[in-house]
């Protein structure tokens, strides 16, 4: 990602920026790792995991085929479809990390992933009483539809009990896909498929195998609640970091110039991730 935001351009604040967008970035990714207990996701059972399998799969496709038609350029969908189908801004930064993306596209995508995911994160708790969802049903469908972390916490606290712990397992299982999904894109990424982000990388980029490593750890040691608190501290911290050095390379005049396209798409990708989201609810 080019280093053209109007901070960027002071030439004493630019590589500190840089560094946050890169380095810092792909720490808190890697960290992000350490706060998944594998186990829980699998508890969910195998038909919950094929579900979160497609909603992410579905998502990002779909979103790419339906970006594409409307318009909105290759990048800049990528991101929309990661961030929207994973774990919204963290995913839209990971992705930026592995192919090439400009300031605006990030900016959109951040933007859109706030917008739209906080929409969802108060419909969705009437939509599910409307519905006449249980509390597990509830659950099950925000965590598959709702893009960040923290809204699917606070739209599982509406409905509260049941509903807020079955709505953050199914999410942490959303984010559990970010790994393979950024393998897959680096592996595109060397067949010229995809523009690279900075050099040729690897064919499983470093911080993606910590991501992994990470997982396993926090998996299988027994880590004391002050420590893995601690770390989680420490990898959301870096996550903001990280977003500021990102949005301080944005040239908000480009952003203003920006259409009802990227608009539609946030509407129907989001629906279309609530939508693939009730595969969960039928397997509940």
């Amino acid at each position: 990602m080019a280093a053209s935001g109007a901070l960027r351009s002071r030439p004493h604040l630019a590589p500190g920026l840089e560094f946050g967008s890169r380095r810092v970035l792909r720490f808190g990714v890697a960290l992000l790792g350490f706060q998944l207990v594998a186990g829980q996701a699998l508890a969910l059972g195998w038909q919950t995991l094929a579900g979160v399998a497609l909603i992410v799969a579905g998502g990002i496709v779909g979103t790419m085929l339906i970006g594409d038609a409307l318009g909105v350029p290759t990048g800049r969908r990528l991101l929309i479809a990661c961030g929207f189908s994973i774990c919204g801004a963290a995913a839209v930064a990971a992705v930026d990390g592995v192919v090439e993306s400009n300031e605006e596209d990030v900016a959109t995508a951040i933007g859109l992933v706030v917008a739209f995911g906080s929409m969802a994160m108060l419909l969705l708790p009437s939509l599910a009483t409307l519905f006449g969802l249980d509390a597990r049903d509830a659950g099950a469908w925000m965590g598959g539809s709702i893009h960040e972390v923290g809204q699917v916490i606070v739209a599982g606290g509406i409905v509260g009990g049941v509903a807020l712990e079955i709505a953050v397992l199914v999410k942490l299982t959303r984010v559990l896909m970010l790994g393979p999904v950024l393998v897959a894109l680096s592996i595109r990424a060397r067949r010229g498929h995809l523009k690279i982000s900075g050099t040729r990388p690897p064919l499983v980029p470093f911080f993606v195998i910590a991501f992994a490593v990470l997982v396993v750890l926090g998996s299988v040691l027994t880590v004391p609640t002050p420590i893995r608190s601690g770390v989680g501290f420490v990898q959301e911290f870096s996550l903001a970091a990280a977003m500021f050095a990102l949005g301080a390379g944005v040239d908000v005049r480009a952003l203003r110039k920006l259409g009802a396209r990227e608009l539609l798409l946030g509407v129907l990708s989001s629906a279309l991730v609530a939508s693939l989201a009730t595969s969960l609810v039928l397997v509940a």
